[in-house]
């Protein structure tokens, strides 16, 4: 399994399009094995899904991402866990154990994806969680 991170200053970056970096993380039984940080050299929103396939990546985790970035992901057949923040290294380390807060409903909401009411679920402080108070229920 080789799991990326959308990745900047040890944090999970909070825009799939415009990460400038992923931290890409090799696991075999259900530990990390290795780690390299790739930058993307300016690629961007969907050349980025195929960045990732070329790199053998098959899990992504990230912070918002818009639609044509999900569906590129989905075509490359590489799994998606969005709206993650806080250290990489601690967000797969909770992916591989069951236990990583994420929002399957993330999207960039400047994309005009966002919630009715304004909500924008990428930009909540520190240790807040999407998943806390069902975004999707307004």
């Amino acid at each position: 399994m080789k799991i990326a991170v959308t990745y900047e200053n040890g944090q999970v970056f909070q825009h799939f399009g415009h990460t400038e970096a992923f931290k890409i993380y090799d696991v075999e039984d259900g530990k990390i094995t290795g780690s390299e940080v790739a930058d993307t050299n300016g690629s961007g929103h969907g050349a980025l899904a195929g960045f990732l396939k070329e790199k053998g990546v098959d899990t992504l985790i990230c912070g918002g991402i818009g639609g044509g970035a999900r569906t590129a992901l989905a075509e490359a057949g590489i799994d998606l866990y969005p709206g993650a923040s806080g250290s990489a290294d601690e967000q797969v380390e909770a992916l591989i154990g069951g236990t990583l807060a994420y929002d399957p409903d993330t999207m960039c909401s400047h994309h005009g994806h966002g919630h009715e009411d304004g909500h924008d679920c990428g930009s909540h402080g520190e240790g807040h969680s999407c998943g806390d108070h069902g975004c999707g229920n307004h």
